[in-house]
C-alpha cells in the first residue's frame, strides 16, 4: 500500500493554469480558471492598464485569451514572486518595453532582388510546364 501526501493548498493554488482555446471568456470563467474571486479581477482592471476586457452589448466583461494570460502573469507576480501592485505594474511595463526593443529579424539586404529572382524561376517553371502540353 502506497501512501501519498495530500496536496497542500499552496501546491493546488499554484498549479499550472491551462487556458482553453477560445476567443472570449466571461469573468466567471476566468475567475474559475485562475482560482481568483471575480472582485479581484475587477479590481485588477483598475490597477493594470494591460488588463482591458471588452464589454458585450449586455455589459458582460469578455476577456480575450491575451487578457487571461495577463491575469495569469499578474497573479504570478503578486502571489508567487511577492511583488506589490505597483511593483508588478512596473515589471509588466518593463517586460512590454523589452519585447518592443528586440532586434529585427535578419532578412536579406535586397528583398526586391530575391523577389525578382523568384519570379524569374517561377516563369521558367511555367514555361517548362506549358511546353509539355
Amino acid at each position: 500500500m502506497t501512501l501519498r501526501k495530500k496536496p497542500s493548498k499552496k501546491t493546488a493554488r499554484h498549479a499550472e493554469i491551462i487556458i482553453p482555446d477560445k476567443l472570449y471568456f466571461r469573468i466567471g470563467e476566468v475567475a474559475g480558471l485562475c482560482r481568483l474571486p471575480a472582485y479581484v479581477l475587477r479590481f485588477w482592471e483598475t490597477e493594470f492598464p494591460q488588463l482591458k476586457p471588452v464589454k458585450s452589448s449586455t455589459g458582460q466583461r469578455m476577456y480575450r485569451k491575451r487578457d487571461v494570460e495577463s491575469v495569469v502573469r499578474i497573479k504570478k507576480l503578486l502571489y508567487e514572486d511577492g511583488f506589490t501592485i505597483a511593483g508588478a505594474r512596473v515589471q509588466l511595463r518593463e517586460e512590454i518595453k523589452s519585447d518592443r526593443n528586440q532586434s529585427a529579424l535578419p532578412f536579406p539586404g535586397r528583398p526586391s532582388a530575391s523577389v525578382a529572382h523568384l519570379r524569374n524561376e517561377l516563369q521558367q517553371i511555367l514555361h517548362i510546364l506549358s511546353a509539355r502540353h
